[in-house]
């Protein structure tokens, strides 16, 4: 029996399976840094330029309102959302997709961010296994999950998620887990400098902003934790992608030629793919140049 659970426990199959569980628990919680994190922003915002402008505060704000408070509840009618009814997929399949009192529809974005997240934390355990980078990788993927969904929505990369791993991934090069403290240093300021280059570079020729200073910070994020090594890699993938998607979108008539497209998606999406395959492809590309 001890032999069984042992074998049980070491198992990268169990691993997955668990830390896939895990992570539809921890996408249901994503749902709500995704909505609420942008409104907690926006109200401090507010609140700062009516304390600088010496106005009256804003009567319409009652009660606290962050990521515990208030409890979950049907955006059209209000109603409280029970525990059961907040079980990650399972609920919405068995709600039929609407709310149980007023049967108004519920996003399918919410099942599809913890299906997300469950799908990515297990390949990100198959991949690392019972290391400390396992747990690690997982803290910046739901990271980079929760900046790519409020960047689409609201075109923003929140401070608050953007720096603290940022520093986490420095701290990680003291111990060697992702890369050295050197490559991290240098990676974290040229991830940064080579974007902010850009952003000026255009808006001196434009006289318009081609990426918010959230992408700057994103891309130093990925330099910290995976070194500078990974910065040319990262910038390639993300800039063909969302190239050949906001192509796509112009095409198909659902995007204007002048409307923002968010660039943290695509940046996150290769980042993530250079967390796990860079070393690989990086290999490839030079064994392919003859290097």
């Amino acid at each position: 029996m001890m032999q069984q659970l042992e074998l049980l426990l070491t198992s990268p199959y169990f691993l997955s399976a668990l830390v896939a569980v895990i992570g539809l628990l921890v996408g249901s919680f994503l749902n709500v840094v995704i909505y609420r994190l942008p409104i907690i922003m926006h109200r401090s915002w507010q609140k700062e330029c009516r304390e600088y402008l010496q106005l009256e505060p804003d009567q319409q704000e009652t009660g606290p309102f962050n990521l515990a408070v208030p409890l979950s509840r049907c955006p059209a009618c209000a109603t409280p959302i029970k525990p059961y009814q907040n079980i990650p997929v399972l609920s919405y399949v068995f709600l039929k997709g609407r709310c149980a009192s007023c049967s108004a529809p519920i996003s399918l974005l919410y099942p599809f961010i913890e299906v997300l997240t469950g799908l990515t934390s297990a390949i990100v355990a198959w991949h690392f296994g019972y290391t400390p980078q396992t747990v690690f990788a997982l803290v910046l993927t739901w990271s980079l999950i929760a900046l790519s969904f409020i960047d689409i929505k609201h075109q923003l990369l929140p401070d608050s998620i953007n720096l603290p791993v940022l520093w986490i991934g420095l701290f990680l090069s003291l111990f060697g887990l992702f890369t050295d403290t050197r490559s991290s240093i240098i990676g974290a300021i040229a991830g940064y400098m080579v974007l902010w280059s850009v952003f000026q570079l255009f808006k001196l020729a434009t006289g318009k902003e081609g990426m918010g200073y959230g992408d700057f910070k994103l891309l130093a994020l990925f330099g910290a934790w995976l070194g500078w090594q990974y910065l040319p890699l990262i910038i390639l993938l993300s800039s063909l992608v969302g190239a050949v998607v906001g192509i796509v979108m112009i095409i198909a008539a659902k995007h204007e030629r002048d409307q923002a497209i968010p660039f943290g998606p695509y940046l996150a999406a290769a980042g993530w793919i250079s967390l796990l395959w860079g070393h690989d492809i990086n290999q490839f590309y030079l064994a392919t140049a003859g290097f």
